[in-house]
């Protein structure tokens, strides 16, 4: 899309976005208002929809969505027929079905338009440089009625990608990216992109773990990248015949580019790699918004201090919100809801708000926490999306939020109720300490150990070295789990100090690559694609478990409990 014309198109809504909220709204109940989900609740016109269509989760929704999957084509859900599923769940767990029609896709399409209008505005000639940015896909699925499920990366590249202004612009083949083999997929991908070096002006993947494992990959398999460099022939490892065919228009030998990267991979430190291999990159594009925020020292280490862009908020139910200012710091992101995509309410995350009504979209409050409640155009009504978001500020009238976590509880022993937003913040916490020495935390998780008589948090850290003597101490490491549990809400203070029902935190070290070993283990179990992978922020599956402690190469507990007094009781 034109920048002028996606800027103006922005105003607009914006300046008038509680008026495009209820034409959004009027439009879908309009559309969907003979729906056998709507007619329940006989409504008589928008205002009806507040007092009567109940608030819901996947759960509340499922058998429809199952009837759907099953063969069912009456108007369910909505008018507009279904075309496929998305499937829901980026961190292991089993996946949703979340229904997909024409319209929806079509504002998911204009988003991306609109998000890529605003990085133009601030980066002169960026469609005439490349892209290489990692992308990968899961295999399809077909529900039993024979509709498609597919996750929305899968859906995205398959659909739209051979469609899109943006698409020839970047470095990754569409066969490489639809190979289902990720180490083909990423070798390709790689490959492709040592070949476009000094073409490439932005480097990235869709989450920030996902740049790192590719990141991790070079340092694994640079010197058969630099051979196939150097001959001119393709690895034959890489063996599927779409991939050596479009590369047969790719290879070629160049003896001074592989020397050129055998000089820089060689090192024993990778500080600045992005920028070394690929000199005239301009940003990485990335979320590290969320629990991404973890992997934005290690980005900051590769990338030489690059800005880092994320340009919109976009999950499986939904894509709503674009960041108007895409190089602030990773940090300070906030996205600004597009009141055109979908009836947005809020939920408050306040312990003393017992109301029943949810706030609108225009009458959110500055520094105030919201979950997010979505009506759109493919059947989800009032649904509870289950994200967390804090409002920074306005756009004209359009809201702007940051986003915090998912909503849940991760661990809990006794009374404590220890959220993703806590642990991340204790992380950081932790994180402090480790800055006096030289290393990084390059991923985490966390678990219960519930075989310790009282049960305690355990963290897994995976640690990256600057240097090789940067090893922490293991006065340090055990400094890191005091700050760690100090950071911790009053509740969890208490049942540490006073109740003594919960250990000390332990924190274990595990080997280099073990995170990946996870994720390969999460994606074949899963429905997510590899680049919608995240790390998940607690496991509970005994096998994942099992992998990590199988992978500890030391552990350290908390040397004394965390302050905690009655007064914070009160």
């Amino acid at each position: 899309m034109d920048v002028a014309k996606a800027l103006q198109f922005i105003e607009q809504v914006t300046e008038n976005a509680d008026k495009v909220q209820q034409t959004t709204l009027a439009e879908i109940l309009s559309q969907n208002g003979g729906t056998e989900y709507l007619k329940r609740f006989n409504l008589d016109g928008p205002d009806a929809f507040k007092s009567k269509v109940p608030i819901v989760t996947y759960e509340d929704i499922q058998p429809f969505i199952r009837r759907i999957a099953d063969g069912d084509r009456s108007p369910i859900l909505c008018a507009q027929p279904i075309s496929d599923f998305i499937i829901s769940g980026t961190s292991g767990a089993q996946g949703k079905l979340i229904p997909v029609n024409k319209q929806e896709q079509d504002i998911r399409v204009l988003q991306a338009s609109l998000a890529h209008a605003i990085l133009k505005q601030h980066v002169k000639g960026l469609d005439e440089g490349k892209s290489l940015r990692f992308m990968f896909i899961k295999p399809d699925r077909r529900t039993q009625g024979g509709l498609v499920a597919r996750s929305a990366i899968t859906r995205f590249f398959k659909n739209d990608i051979k469609n899109r202004a943006d698409a020839m612009t970047t470095t990754s083949p569409y066969e490489a990216v639809c190979c289902e083999d990720i180490f083909q997929s990423m070798y390709t991908q790689m490959l492709c992109g040592l070949y476009e070096r000094e073409h490439v002006l932005r480097v990235g993947a869709l989450f920030a773990s996902g740049l790192l494992r590719a990141i991790r990959f070079l340092q694994l398999n640079w010197q058969n990248l630099t051979h196939d460099v150097r001959t001119g022939m393709l690895n034959p490892r890489v063996d599927d015949q779409g991939i050596r065919g479009c590369m047969a228009r790719v290879l070629r030998p160049e003896p001074e580019l592989a020397d050129l990267l055998a000089r820089e991979c060689d090192k024993d430190k990778w500080e600045g790699i992005i920028t070394r291999i690929w000199p005239n990159t301009k940003f990485v594009d990335t979320i590290v918004t969320g629990s991404m925020s973890q992997y934005i020292p290690t980005v900051d280490y590769y990338s030489g201090g690059l800005p880092v862009t994320c340009t919109q908020y976009a999950s499986s139910e939904c894509s709503c919100g674009i960041n108007l200012d895409p190089f602030c710091h990773p940090s300070q992101v906030s996205y600004t809801f597009m009141p055109h995509t979908a009836y947005l309410e809020f939920l408050p995350q306040d312990p003393d708000w017992s109301g029943s009504e949810l706030v609108d979209l225009v009458n959110v409050e500055i520094g105030k926490e919201y979950e997010l409640v979505v009506t759109n155009y493919n059947g989800l009504y009032r649904y509870r999306l289950g994200d967390k978001f804090r409002v920074t500020g306005f756009h004209n009238s359009a809201p702007q939020f940051r986003f915090l976590a998912r909503r849940n509880v991760l661990l809990s022993i006794d009374t404590d109720k220890t959220d993703e937003t806590t642990l991340q913040g204790a992380v950081e916490s932790a994180y402090k300490v480790l800055n006096e020495s030289k290393t990084v935390v390059a991923d985490y998780t966390s678990y219960v150990d519930t075989t310790t008589i009282p049960s305690h948090y355990v963290i897994f850290w995976e640690l990256l070295l600057k240097d090789s003597d940067g090893w922490p101490s293991g006065e340090v490491v055990e400094q890191c789990c005091l700050a760690m549990e100090e950071a911790m809400d009053a509740e969890y203070r208490r049942c540490r100090l006073a109740d003594k029902s919960i250990g000390a935190l332990e924190i274990r070290i595990v080997e280099r690559g073990s995170f990946e070993e996870l994720m390969d283990y999460a994606v074949e179990k899963s429905s997510a694609a590899f680049s919608q992978y995240k790390t998940p922020k607690c496991v509970q599956l005994k096998p994942m478990v099992d992998l990590l402690n199988s992978r500890v190469v030391a552990a350290h507990f908390s040397p004394s409990p965390p302050h905690w007094t009655l007064e914070e009781r009160l």
